[in-house]
């Protein structure tokens, strides 16, 4: 590899027994285990790390000295974009979906603290975001800055190369697993998983961030592969995203609330309480059996819990999340 990844991550994570979670949604107990990916280290840890591991190691073989990326006001992949920058000496730009003033919580009081610069490119989608970046980089460039481009979610198939990692660490820690279930978002993630572990062998619940994730994974694990990866052969649970990404649904409230009260282990509204109301699901419609040793991945997010109005309130409250 003539980009070797940098190291900001604390590795190998975790792995963890959830007996009282198993047993609460139809699993032996002994046949549910936490990948402790939140607890990665660096700017509050999660999965982010291990991608970004690999695109920054890029960053700096080109001689950047600026990271810019892009995402949504509570993007984890933003924080830690942040953190890397800041372990490193190098500058951020974040450019973000919205206008400012919205939140002042959550992963962006952890973007200011970290040092970096906030640009608000308005409500756009992810075509108008990657203008905005662009034009971030042409100014930077205008000022005798070098910057590097950081993908969105710092997936790409360089930034997969992190989770082919993770799926080699999880064949060491559990060699018996049938399952590994983690949260489809910008598709790097999954796709690591799945060039370590096999496509059957990876469950991934879509929580809305892209039109088409299963593309984006087959796309990112492909070079990654000896054969190429089909979204057919992809296991992909879509019945999750509710009414959108960053909305609070029923099943994920009840998901956190029941990882909390189980196991103490804290999920966010977004992504790990999606993976964890997929795997609910999976078991009760029998896709992932009682016997079947299972591993989730728990990708983090943490901060962004607090930067969530409906998932706050929930969880202040006990307001009964329902679909919208």
């Amino acid at each position: 590899m003539s980009h070797p990844p940098v190291e900001l991550g604390t590795f190998p994570t975790p792995v963890e027994p959830a007996p009282r979670l198993a047993t609460a949604i139809g699993l032996g107990p002994e046949n549910l285990w936490i990948k402790r990916d939140d607890l990665t280290g660096l700017g509050g840890g999660g999965n982010k790390i291990r991608k970004l591991e690999w695109t920054v190691g890029a960053a700096l073989a080109e001689g950047a000295n600026t990271l810019v990326t892009t995402g949504a006001p509570q993007s984890n992949h933003a924080r830690l974009t942040a953190a890397a920058g800041a372990r490193l000496g190098l500058d951020v730009v974040l450019v973000l979906r919205g206008s400012p003033g919205a939140s002042h919580s959550g992963n962006l009081v952890l973007d200011g603290l970290l040092g970096a610069r906030l640009v608000w490119a308005g409500d756009v989608d992810q075509e108008g975001l990657d203008r905005a970046a662009a034009e971030a980089c042409r100014r930077l460039r205008s000022r005798g800055a070098r910057p590097a481009l950081v993908p969105f979610g710092g997936s790409n198939a360089l930034g997969a190369r992190g989770y082919v990692r993770c799926g080699e660490e999880l064949r060491r820690q559990v060699p018996d697993m049938r399952h590994t279930v983690v949260a489809l978002g910008s598709g790097g993630t999954m796709a690591g998983l799945v060039a370590a572990l096999g496509a059957r062998a990876v469950l991934g619940v879509d929580v809305g961030a892209l039109a088409e994730p299963a593309e984006a994974v087959c796309r990112f694990a492909d070079p990654l592969t000896s054969a190429p990866v089909t979204p057919e052969d992809l296991r992909v649970r879509r019945d999750q995203v509710g009414a959108g990404y960053g909305r609070l649904t029923a099943p994920v409230a009840s998901a956190l609330t029941l990882a909390a009260r189980t196991e103490g282990l804290i999920l966010d509204p977004v992504y790990t309480g999606r993976a964890l109301a997929g795997l609910v699901a999976a078991v009760a419609d029998g896709d992932i059996g009682p016997g079947d040793k299972t591993v989730l991945v728990h990708t983090g997010g943490l901060p962004g819990l607090f930067g969530h109005a409906e998932a706050v309130a929930y969880a202040e409250h006990g307001i009964t999340a329902h679909e919208r």
